[in-house]
């Protein structure tokens, strides 16, 4: 005698295999497999019976259940099949394909990472900072007296707390010698922020490499060497470096940078790229007082410091005549460096 589930799930095969679509298919599976269904009324009956009919109505419903799974997945996967088919019959293969464009590194990108390797094959180290800063760590620290024009509301970006936008990025030079004592060797490579107005040859947005060694009898002499060899890494080995001097708050003596190289499509001249220095006792003094030691002696340690404009050094070398063709993600420009 045919038992009542097996009944069933003959009903259940037969439903589903004359199921049109997907919809009528999904009414079927909630007939019988759904919390109210036929099947899973079954599960509950269980309860019912006695115990030597369990194992027996137990293996049944099982394999019931697992009948009308089965059938249920795989009329799903002939409906997915048949629409995937009816999808494909629909292209022309005929057509031409779909051009895509390779995309290639921003300019700007492309200098920053051809400056950043030549500083590691110098040993130096990569620093970050946050671009949101305080006054101490944008000016105090760095020797900038309350005086200096570069704190006028007219050059800063101040914010209503009375943070600022850091106008350069040696507050990430502040923040390492904070955190770890000297030797160090880093850079700070990242956006700064100043109130210029928009023009050729000025943003309110720039971007720099900004470097720090502190170590045993650093000089001059170091500073000059390692400053040579990157714009002849740069710019080629042909490259003039000359330093003139200069004033900053932070270093002292200060210089600023200039290259004169046959790689510069706008001709052999004199160009200023960068600004260095010996790093000023104030700012090793300053240092100590926030740290709460004496590790920045300024009598046992010395250290020089330079700032470069990835900008400038971009236009210098690629022959841009407008930083903010940087910004307007014109195609017709970017290309040019694919």
């Amino acid at each position: 005698m045919t038992h009542p589930l097996e009944q069933l799930r003959d009903d259940a095969l037969r439903e589903i295999d004359c199921a049109s679509d997907e919809q009528t298919l999904e009414t079927a599976r909630i007939k019988f497999l759904g919390k109210s269904g036929s099947i899973s009324r079954w599960g509950e009956e269980m309860r019912t019976l006695g115990k030597d009919q369990k194992p027996i109505v137990g293996k049944l419903l099982n394999e019931v259940r697992n009948a009308v799974t089965a059938a249920l997945e795989s009329r799903a996967a002939s409906f997915r099949s048949r629409m995937e088919s009816e999808a494909l019959g629909k292209i022309d293969i005929s057509l031409p394909g779909t051009t895509h464009e390779i995309g290639a590194l921003h300019p700007l990108t492309q200098m920053w990472q051809r400056s950043i390797e030549i500083f590691r094959r110098m040993g130096f180290a990569l620093a970050d900072g946050p671009d949101i800063e305080d006054e101490w760590h944008c000016f105090d620290a760095l020797n900038t007296p309350p005086e200096h024009p570069a704190r006028n509301e007219q050059d800063t970006f101040y914010l209503p707390d009375g943070r600022l936008l850091r106008t350069h990025t040696s507050t990430v030079q502040i923040r390492t010698m904070q955190a770890a004592p000297p030797p160090i060797r880093v850079i700070a490579p990242g956006a700064a922020y100043r109130r210029d107005e928009l023009d050729a040859t000025h943003s309110p947005q720039f971007h720099q490499i900004e470097g720090l060694y502190v170590d045993d009898n650093v000089s001059v002499a170091d500073l000059k060497g390692a400053l040579e060899f990157f714009m002849r890494e740069l710019f080629g080995a042909e490259t003039e470096v000359q330093f003139r001097p200069h004033y900053f708050p932070f270093t002292e003596p200060s210089l600023e940078i200039y290259v004169k190289s046959k790689a510069l499509k706008g001709g052999e001249q004199w160009v200023e790229v960068a600004g260095s220095g010996i790093v000023h006792p104030g700012v090793f003094e300053a240092v100590n007082k926030t740290r709460g030691d004496n590790a920045y002696d300024p009598e046992k340690w010395t250290g020089y410091a330079f700032g470069l404009g990835m900008d400038r050094l971009a236009m210098i070398l690629f022959d841009i005549p407008d930083i903010r063709l940087f910004a307007q993600n014109d195609l017709r420009f970017l290309r040019q460096f694919a």
